[in-house]
């Protein structure tokens, strides 16, 4: 069971388990303990859940309004939901369902309406302190549909129906409920086991190396990954530094072990501490339980620390000790545990200049340096240009479902002779924004303004930003033009809630009238 961490489960498994094991617990202890087990399994569902999505997309702090609507809206829907969001406001959030992922038999267990609560519910309360359930309608109780209120208010909830929650409720404790839980792991081991093949052995991601600056980069990668040396990555933003780091976990002896990225710039100040090395339960207010950081999670792996020259002082000590002793301590926490973990660090700044100005540690600066890559930025890489234009044509056709070969002559001459600040991410953008209004199979424009003279470097964020801006702007009014201006749909199309598709509209200032009325001309 150690081996095979209940992390690494997926939702749509963990579910198949607690129907089945609900099922099984319900003819051995009768109806009357349903209700109980329900809210124990789904208390442990739940935070299941929202550790998989704190996973997937690297959020540390406490969920905001959207990711939470994200989060339980994408969970239902991945088990074969069909929820949607009906309404929000500052006290209460409401979604409907006209599609029960436990099937049309669900109005023989109309208590299994339970677990959407007591997930719905846990999810809230962790995060917003606060939560009461509401089920107005239910497809279990013939309504034909679903409607579920998730009040963030007590003075809005007060005199409503349905089962409150706070990130201090104590979850009901019953009779043999700990072999319970024991049988359901073990039941979703054996689960995954059965469905999850044996990893083959991963191949280096796909690196544009016709340049003699990055022929010896791979070079250096190829003598680099099978080692347990420390590697840190220099250079600018965009220029490919994760890829460089995931080649050289991918051809190292830790390839089947997790690779987890970190961007220590996008985790808060007060929290990156906790969320690299976990925390013990009551370390501080709002810690309701032991959390695993991303040391644990990445043992046996390597851990890609980007952005590393911005990490707190005390972060930084702690990294320290890692570095030299293999060893941490959960914040709060006394037990020192061993982990095994291949630090990759990456930066865009001098960390030479910063530990002489005594900001970065001069002592963590060499453990980090043991061995560096310095990554040459685009403008001195004019030999990889033509072979990353097709190399991004051929995922964007992919994407896209498009058969678009090969550029113009015009438009390569306009790639060779821009500068790039951006680098090969912002050559993916500029690329993408194009390739969405391009017809035939030959991209002939490219939708480029060369400015004569090299933009700043304070000027880069802002153009970053602008560069990023018309990007969405653009893909937002062809998928509004292509689903005729349906919400839903745009939504699906762009990964998003329909409540981030309007508040987008107001940002760019988009009548979504003019989309909607086309299809009545």
């Amino acid at each position: 069971m150690e081996n095979n961490p209940l992390s690494e489960l997926t939702p749509i498994f963990f579910l198949q388990t607690f129907i089945l094991e609900l099922m099984h617990a319900s003819e051995q202890q009768g109806q009357k303990h349903n209700e109980e087990l329900i809210e124990k399994i789904a208390n442990t569902a739940g935070c299941f859940f929202e550790d998989t999505y704190r996973s997937n997309t690297n959020k540390t702090e406490a969920l905001d309004i959207e990711s939470y609507i994200e989060l339980i809206l994408g969970l239902k829907n991945n088990i074969g939901g069909k929820f949607s969001l009906e309404a929000i406001n500052q006290d209460c959030i409401t979604v409907t369902n006209s599609c029960c992922p436990f099937g049309d038999q669900v109005t023989n267990f109309p208590e299994l309406c339970r677990m959407t609560s007591s997930v719905f519910g846990g999810i809230a309360a962790r995060n917003f302190g606060y939560a009461k359930v509401e089920i107005k309608e239910s497809i279990a109780r013939h309504d034909g549909k679903c409607v579920v209120c998730v009040y963030k208010n007590p003075a809005a909830a007060q005199g409503r129906p349905g089962m409150e929650y706070t990130d201090t409720t104590p979850v009901k404790e019953i009779q043999d409920m700990n072999a319970l839980h024991s049988r359901i792991e073990e039941s979703m081991q054996q689960i995954w086991r059965k469905q999850v093949k044996q990893p083959a052995i991963k191949e280096p991601p796909a690196i544009v190396a016709k340049s003699a600056t990055m022929q010896k980069i791979l070079q250096s990668i190829e003598v680099i990954a099978p080692t347990t040396a420390t590697v840190l990555i220099q250079g600018q933003t965009g220029v490919g530094k994760e890829l460089i780091a995931r080649a050289i976990h991918a051809m190292s002896e830790r390839c089947r072990k997790p690779f987890i990225p970190i961007n220590c710039g996008a985790i808060p100040e007060n929290l990156i501490e906790t969320a690299l090395f976990g925390h013990e339960k009551g370390a501080f207010t709002g810690a309701v339980e032991v959390h695993r950081g991303y040391f644990e999670r990445a043992d046996g792996g390597a851990l890609f620390l980007d952005e590393v020259d911005s990490l707190s002082p005390a972060a930084q000590t702690r990294l320290l000790r890692i570095l030299q002793e293999g060893e941490l301590e959960r914040v709060g926490g006394k037990q020192t545990l061993s982990v095994d973990v291949r630090i990759i660090s990456a930066t865009n700044q001098n960390l030479e200049e910063l530990v002489s100005k005594g900001v970065f540690r001069h002592d963590l600066y060499y453990r980090l340096n043991v061995v560096r890559v310095n990554i040459p930025p685009l403008s001195e890489r004019h030999e990889d240009l033509p072979f990353l234009v097709q190399l991004i044509l051929k995922r964007l056709n992919k994407k896209y479902n498009k058969n678009i070969e090969s550029v113009s002559r015009k438009v390569m001459q306009k790639i060779r002779s821009y500068s790039w600040p951006g680098n090969v991410r912002e050559l993916e953008n500029i690329l993408e924004r194009s390739f969405l209004f391009a017809k035939g199979n030959e991209l002939v424009d490219l939708d480029l303004e060369i400015s004569p003279t090299r933009p700043k470097t304070d000027e880069w964020k802002g153009v970053k930003e602008n560069t990023v801006a018309k990007v969405e702007q653009s893909f937002l009014e062809a998928a509004l033009k292509q689903h005729q201006g349906d919400i839903k749909k745009v939504a699906l199309t762009m990964d998003i809630t329909p409540r981030a598709v309007y508040l987008k509209l107001k940002k760019y200032g988009i009548n979504l009238a003019t989309f909607r009325s086309q299809t009545k001309a």
